[in-house]
């Protein structure tokens, strides 16, 4: 028995080549799926930014019985150096409209009623994947970028 396995130091070429294929077909299967939970994780950034300006214009309107459409007047600011959104509320923006994608209609402002909007290109594709919240905290995703 010593003998026989003196002579057999490491795997063989097949043996290798079998492993490797089985590491790419795993591969093919799980790198789409990935690449669309991470590009579905990037829509939260969008949805936490539209529930914070909710809340801001909600602080805004109980003290002065009126919604308004200036991100500084609610205090809200996005901070941090990869945002892939761009907000919208009335005449206020923040933050820089993505490649490929236009500024949207949806945004408005009254005294008694808003709508927010954001607007990203989280692919990179031709779709734009556009969030609106209002008033009463109905949160919309207007177009889905994020293939099901």
């Amino acid at each position: 028995m010593f003998h026989i396995m003196r002579n057999r130091y490491g795997f063989s070429l097949t043996e290798l080549m079998i492993v490797v294929a089985i590491i790419g077909i795993l591969a093919v299967i799980a790198i789409p799926n990935f690449l669309k939970y991470q590009a579905r994780a990037k829509q939260s950034e969008a949805k936490t930014n539209l529930v914070a300006i909710h809340t801001s214009e909600m602080a805004y309107f109980a003290e002065n019985n009126a919604y308004v459409d200036d991100f500084n007047a609610i205090g809200f600011a996005v901070t941090g150096s990869s945002q892939l959104y761009y907000y919208e509320l009335g005449s206020s923006s923040s933050g820089t409209l993505p490649p490929g994608c236009t500024a949207s209609t949806l945004d408005n402002v009254s005294d008694t009623g808003f709508t927010a909007v954001a607007t990203a290109n989280i692919d990179g594709d031709s779709t734009c994947d556009v969030w609106t919240i209002d008033e009463k905290k109905t949160l919309v995703n207007v177009t889905n970028d994020v293939a099901l």
